[in-house]
């Protein structure tokens, strides 16, 4: 469509194209000077900025940033639009919507009804314009509710990922950090672990021991080892005890080829998944994982920024009506995200786009030991996104994944988040800690020393010793 223009402080800013527009509007982040797209200088940052917030919405249906010829994400972004959902905001810019966003016409309702017509440029594009708080404010008005053996995602609700990983898949050591996380009252996410031997044979043998632990104590949640998708595939065939199916996703062709994946892998093991029929409230079977720099880091970005080639993963997750996503938004390192404050940046950006599409998004909240950024930011991104309604987080013992060798949120920080927010865990899951007598009478996880389950578990040891 030619170039872009903006005048500003006596200096005219041009753009190549709708690309350049998004990649300069875009808050600073070394994973877009890494890849030489990110604004030379905050008044070239602002200048863009007034470029895409006069830009009409239906210039993304009309200038794809991958073409439509070698990309599915594109096809699939385009061939699924909802031309009806999206008529009401038809004539808006992007800045038009922020705007309307931000009303009180724009209930849970409106946007859930909206979703459908939005594409995942439209909602990076419009984020571009937001400050934390409006990212904050729209996305918790945003409902996305799932259900498997639980419900995920209802207001007033935070869900949590136990993530018991062990540097050598040993069952007991997984087991004993699971009962731990359970005792938290983490989990009614699912419970998923990293292998750190990455075959069918060893997922079989994880999943059946989480699925013995989950009817033993007749819990309400799933489980997950989180294989490759053409790992659960076999797992499936062989009779492995397989709620979800999990993989990681990202925004171009390319980039998810180097995932191993497409979109028909993907389709096939749903199908898999969904003739087990293990779900018992609904039949949410997936289990999808992003991140801001993959596709960059996979060299098949396209020219286009890390937030908006990642929202275009949500397009991905979107079509397969997962269960669970998340963004594990530090753990890629500080090539892509810099420091605490470019990691908590796109933490809220994640959850936004993802939430104004549709996406039950999730969150790592985590980052690597060589970037800018500590447990204090760690605590401000949770404590914002729990504001914001995000619908889980994932947590390990003390904080620190051993396997994995990077740090997120440990399980006490689930219960700082309920008890500062008032949040529950979901329902069916809350029910069944009320029934373990792991609540006490104000509602409120039992401490270690007066948990009645936690002192039966000791004394089962102690007599199978």
């Amino acid at each position: 469509m030619g170039n872009f223009a903006h005048s500003f402080r006596g200096e005219t800013y041009r753009f190549a194209d709708l690309k350049a527009v998004l990649a300069c509007a875009s808050a600073r982040r070394s994973g877009d000077e890494l890849a030489g797209l990110a604004a030379e200088s905050d008044a070239q940052r602002v200048a863009a900025r007034a470029v895409l917030a006069d830009l009409p919405l239906k210039i993304f249906l009309e200038e794809t940033l991958i073409p439509y010829e070698s990309d599915e994400i594109t096809r699939l972004i385009i061939d699924t639009h909802d031309a009806i959902a999206f008529k009401p905001i038809s004539h808006l810019t992007v800045g038009a919507l922020r705007d309307w966003l931000l009303s009180y016409e724009a209930d849970s309702a409106a946007l859930a009804r909206l979703a459908p017509g939005l594409t995942p440029e439209m909602a990076a594009a419009v984020s571009k314009l937001m400050r934390n708080q409006d990212l904050i404010a729209v996305a918790r008005k945003c409902v996305v509710v799932k259900k498997f053996r639980n419900t995920i995602g209802l207001p007033g609700r935070l869900s949590s990922r136990l993530q018991p990983n062990h540097p050598t898949d040993d069952l007991r050591g997984i087991a004993a950090s699971t009962l731990d996380g359970l005792l938290y009252g983490t989990g009614d996410a699912v419970i998923g672990i990293n292998p750190a031997t990455d075959n069918v044979q060893n997922c079989i043998s994880l999943l059946d021991m989480l699925d013995s632990l989950r009817q033993r104590y007749d819990i309400p949640t799933q489980t997950c080892v989180l294989t490759h998708v053409t790992n659960a595939i076999e797992v499936m065939n062989a009779g492995g005890a397989m709620d979800l199916v999990f993989q990681s996703i990202a925004g171009s062709e390319a980039a998810n080829e180097g995932f191993g994946i497409n979109l028909n892998i993907l389709r096939e093991a749903q199908e898999a998944a969904l003739s087990l029929k293990r779900g018992t409230l609904g039949n949410d079977v997936m289990y999808f994982e992003t991140g801001q720099g993959a596709a960059l880091s996979a060299g098949a970005h396209f020219g286009i920024d890390q937030q908006t080639i990642e929202t275009r993963a949500y397009a991905v997750a979107r079509a397969f009506s997962p269960l669970l996503v998340n963004t594990v938004v530090g753990f890629i390192g500080p090539e892509y995200l810099y420091d605490g404050k470019q990691i908590i940046r796109a933490g809220l950006e994640d959850h936004f786009c993802a939430k104004l599409l549709g996406v039950p998004m999730g969150c790592d909240v985590c980052y690597t030991n060589h970037a800018e950024a500590d447990q204090d930011d760690m605590d401000t991104l949770m404590t914002l996104l729990t504001a914001a309604g995000v619908s889980f987080v994932i947590a390990v013992p003390g904080a620190d994944d051993v396997m994995l060798n990077y740090q997120s949120l440990a399980y006490h920080d689930i219960l700082y988040l309920r008890s500062a927010f008032g949040a529950r865990p979901a329902p069916e899951f809350e029910t069944w800690l009320e029934k373990m007598d792991m609540y006490d009478h104000a509602g409120r996880m039992r401490l270690p020393g007066g948990n009645p389950v936690l002192k039966r578990l000791i004394a089962e040891h102690r007599d199978a010793a």
